[in-house]
């Protein structure tokens, strides 16, 4: 009785560990061309639930993604599962991703903080020149009353 337990855990164990690589796909989506595509994925996804400009929400952008690369979704699919079973091609494809959206966060917000002071700037230009123009304003209505008198 032993041994046959013995035999079935055995078994067991070696009939859950996978090792099953699928078959490369005619219409294998490139590497690089995948970093890009999960990272407009990545994009699409959570722009999800942000207004667009007109003020739309819960809008699916994926087809968008879909013709930007001119592929569909079983294509992206099939290079989806091959890639998956390659773990360590899917993970460098993933922290490529990863560092391109993190490298765009970084220009915009380095965009937008160079706007902002731009903007703060002229902000504040415009009402120096309030003030200056209000003080003059006032110094002419003095001279003038000074003259009329």
């Amino acid at each position: 009785m032993k041994k046959i337990s013995y035999l079935l855990i055995f078994i067991f164990l070696f009939s859950c560990t996978s090792n099953t690589i699928f078959e490369k796909p005619k219409d294998l989506i490139p590497k690089d061309t995948m970093s890009l595509l999960i990272q407009e994925m990545m994009i699409a996804s959570s722009s999800r639930f942000v207004k667009n400009k007109n003020f739309e929400k819960k809008i699916n952008y994926m087809p968008l993604v879909y013709n930007r690369f001119k592929i569909d979704s079983i294509r992206f699919q099939s290079s989806n599962l091959y890639y998956m079973s390659k773990i360590d091609e899917y993970k460098e494809i993933l922290i490529d991703a990863k560092i391109n959206l993190e490298n765009q966060k970084k220009y915009f917000n380095e965009t937008k903080k160079r706007e902002d002071s731009l903007r703060k700037n002229s902000k504040q230009k415009m009402k120096d020149l309030k003030k200056k123009h209000l003080s003059l304003d006032s110094l002419s209505d003095d001279n003038n009353s000074k003259l009329n008198f």
